[in-house]
């Protein structure tokens, strides 16, 4: 089957992806910033032998044992913190499925970071999916729980619920008729988080955000997705509309995302910067049906192998800035032709 992120899901012309997380901690052991060493081996052993991992076709794979690229690779596929893979990597783990749309991150800030990832707008089904992995593991573990404060978490920020929902949403139409500020404004006052998950300095500056909530204690899981969900909703509606204005333009339109088109199959290098900004107007010219000589698996690809650390897997070499360039333009032209 096809990794999660190869594939286009529910409203995936604007809505890119979906993350479910909920942190949790076992009950009868500290923090992970107070764990012993021979505490956070243990905790390795209870998940390693929890029926849990044979039901959901789980594998653990110890930080340790991984090369560098590996473990940037999955930071690049937003399965691991970078902060995560800088520090001591004894005893930290994580349990995956091949599809890969499953991952439990084991004592990374928290005992357990249970994640699950799909493609579009799939709020309800990812949290149903991580709530019944965690039923299971609680009945095996017994994570900690406070009836004032809800579940416990080493950042007060997760108390309650635990659970952090995010959508990945792509607005270039938005961007190109000036209303994207506003929008994204909009979407801060109603209490949600808004990163450029490209991190430009300036909020307003790329095309692609993370909208999660903000709101963990004093709500229901259900009610954090629901809210969520509603302004997801909302902004599918405005860009599909944007999109609708530039339309109106259709030569300049073709012209502009064309150009970006024939930059982007015909360079010899090109930068992760550059790549990020042609394949942001390719995106949307495949999602408008005006670029036909790719299809949306072949964008999803080049998005996900361009970058970095999955560049050089894909090569199977370990290449300096400049190398990576030409093998980003010759990456490029192999899955176009493909």
């Amino acid at each position: 089957m096809m990794n999660w992120y190869f594939q286009s899901g529910k409203e995936s012309d604007v809505v890119l992806d979906t993350k479910i997380t909920i942190s949790r901690n076992i009950d009868g052991f500290p923090f992970v910033l107070k764990l012993k060493d021979s505490q956070a081996k243990e905790i390795l052993d209870k998940l390693e032998q929890s029926s849990v991992i044979a039901n959901y076709n789980l594998k653990m794979l110890r930080l340790s044992d991984m090369d560098e690229l590996t473990r940037q690779s999955l930071v690049e596929k937003y399965m691991l913190n970078s902060k995560y893979i800088n520090t001591d990597l004894q005893n930290k783990a994580i349990l995956m499925n091949e599809d890969e749309n499953i991952c439990i991150v084991l004592n990374e800030k928290d005992h357990l970071k249970i994640q699950a990832f799909a493609s579009g707008l799939e709020l309800e089904s990812s949290l149903n999916l991580v709530m019944e992995i965690e039923e299971k593991l609680d009945k095996e573990l017994k994570f900690a729980y406070n009836n004032k404060y809800g579940y416990l978490t080493s950042s007060p920020t997760n108390l309650g619920t635990g659970l952090r929902a995010s959508v990945i949403v792509h607005l270039p139409a938005l961007s190109k008729t000036q209303n994207l500020s506003k929008i994204l404004e909009a979407v801060n006052d109603l209490g949600m988080n808004i990163k450029d998950i490209y991190g430009g300095s300036n909020r307003m500056k790329g095309t692609t955000y993370q909208i999660s909530n903000k709101q963990t204690l004093g709500i229901c899981e259900k009610d954090i997705i629901k809210n969520l969900k509603a302004i997801a909703d909302k902004i599918v509606e405005q860009e599909r509309l944007a999109r609708k204005i530039l339309s109106k333009n259709q030569i300049e339109l073709e012209d502009e995302l064309y150009r970006s088109y024939g930059i982007l199959t015909n360079s010899r290098k090109i930068t992760i910067d550059e790549m990020i900004k042609l394949m942001s107007d390719v995106r949307l010219g495949v999602d408008m049906g005006i670029i036909k000589e790719i299809t949306d698996l072949k964008v999803n690809k080049l998005d996900i192998l361009s970058r970095s650390a999955n560049l050089q897997k894909y090569f199977g070499e370990n290449l300096d800035v400049f190398d990576r360039n030409i093998k980003r333009a010759e990456l490029i032209k192999k899955i176009i032709k493909e």
